[in-house]
This record gives structure tokens, sequence and C-alpha cells, in this order.
């Protein structure tokens, strides 16, 4: 069974304390988002639920973002990706651009640049 969530925000991190800030972020700006610390725990919902938008990391131990976007273009073709990572390598950037993110945003970064890319992504997603 499949379900789309047509505008749920997924955020995907290992870090809890990034997680939990981008929540209340989101929470704040009405925006309705799932947070994940493990990439096959969200690979796992999102092939059943199909969210609008991922927040996803670049570097996390048990997989690294670009792996995770690359599975995720398989499984939700849909979903708008947004990248973002503490260090801002040309390489990354590109592969990450080139594979389809709507955007790579590098920490810390501005909370309403981060809304705006979201938005963004969501009004190209519907």
């Amino acid at each position: 069974m499949r379900i789309t969530s047509a505008f749920v925000v997924c955020l995907l991190d290992d870090d809890p304390s990034v997680l939990k800030g981008l929540g209340r972020l989101f929470s704040s700006a009405d925006l309705d988002a799932k947070t994940f610390s493990d990439p096959e725990e969200f690979l796992r919902y999102a092939q059943t639920h199909r969210p609008a938008v991922a927040l996803i990391d670049v570097c996390m131990p048990l997989m690294n973002g670009l792996e995770v976007q690359s599975r995720l273009g398989k499984i939700s073709p849909s979903t708008r990706v947004i990248i973002f990572t503490g260090k801002d390598d040309p390489l990354v950037r590109s592969t990450a651009l080139n594979a389809g993110a709507s955007a790579f945003l590098t920490k810390p970064f501005d909370d309403e640049e981060l809304l705006t890319a979201v938005r963004l992504a969501l009004a190209s997603a519907t």
C-alpha cells in the first residue's frame, strides 16, 4: 500500500540536536516534518509514504547523503531533495545538483534561506 504524504518534509541527519532544531523551525513555520537519524529507516518510510520533500545531510556514518539521494530517486522519484552539509565541497555540490537536488545548503544556514528552499521544493512537488 502506498500513501502519498503530499506536504510532509522528511529530515535526515545523524545529529539529534540538528533534527530537534530543524523540527522546531519547521513546526514554527507550520510545516509538517518527520525526522530520521537512520538512512535505512528513512528509505523504508519513503518507499511507502512518498514524502514531498527530503532534507538530507551529506555526512552520516551509516550511509552518505548522496547515496540516500540516489536510492530515494529510485523508490520515490517525485520526492524533492535538499542536500545540506557542514563542508561545502564543489564536487559534492555538483554531484547532488546534477542528480536532481532542488537545493544544496551549507551549515550553518539561515533559517529563512532553508524555509524558502523547502517552500520552493514543496511548490514544485505539487
